[in-house]
């Protein structure tokens, strides 16, 4: 019976690293099309390049860090409903350790201050 439930939850573990690893992808995927595509329709059609450039970055940063939660939320139920070891359980701290690196950067790229800082009143 215990066996049954186990593999269940391993199919479906696998199922939902498939699919979350898939949209963080994506997404990431889909924003770099997107700014792309709109930066450079801007370009042609105002021929403006002024803040143009970071619009572009912070456009491509929105998406990846969109992504990269997903991706985290993968490796999470990869390790923890899979293969729950030691050496799994500190490649996951490494990843997600380097994945917070890089929200903490795009974060303070985008709003120009660190996600712990106060935002002004409005």
């Amino acid at each position: 019976m215990t066996s049954g439930i186990m593999d269940f939850v391993i199919i479906a573990a696998e199922w939902s690293i498939a699919i979350l690893e898939l949209l963080g992808i994506g997404i990431i995927m889909i924003f770099a099309f997107h700014a792309t595509f709109y930066n450079l329709y801007r370009l042609i059609t105002e021929g403006t390049r002024e803040k143009m450039f970071q619009t572009y970055r912070l456009q491509l940063a929105r998406g990846i860090l969109l992504g990269l939660e997903f991706l985290v939320a993968a490796d999470i139920i990869k390790t923890v409903a899979i293969e729950l070891t030691f050496s799994s359980v500190g490649i996951l701290a490494v990843i997600v350790l380097i994945r917070t690196f890089l929200s903490f950067a795009i974060e303070m790229e985008i709003t120009g201050k660190w996600p712990w800082q106060a935002h002004p009143p409005a």
